[in-house]
């Protein structure tokens, strides 16, 4: 099969991912009152960033940088 010119041929590449089996316990889960243990607030370093849990008076949680 030729082509001309104007036609162009596309050829898509697939990209293969190796499969990572999902742990059936799913996420470590961690009770926030534990968490808090009594605080509004506590202060998580990650990455060498602060960030900021906190525990507003409707009882929701807001994590700042």
């Amino acid at each position: 099969m030729s082509t001309s010119p104007q036609e162009t041929l596309v050829r898509r590449n697939t990209l293969v991912l190796p499969v990572r089996p999902v742990s059936a316990s799913g996420p470590k889960r961690v009770d926030s009152g534990s968490l808090l243990a009594g605080n509004r607030e506590i202060i998580i370093e990650h990455a060498g960033c602060e960030y900021r849990l906190r525990r507003t008076q409707n009882d929701k949680l807001i994590l700042t940088k």
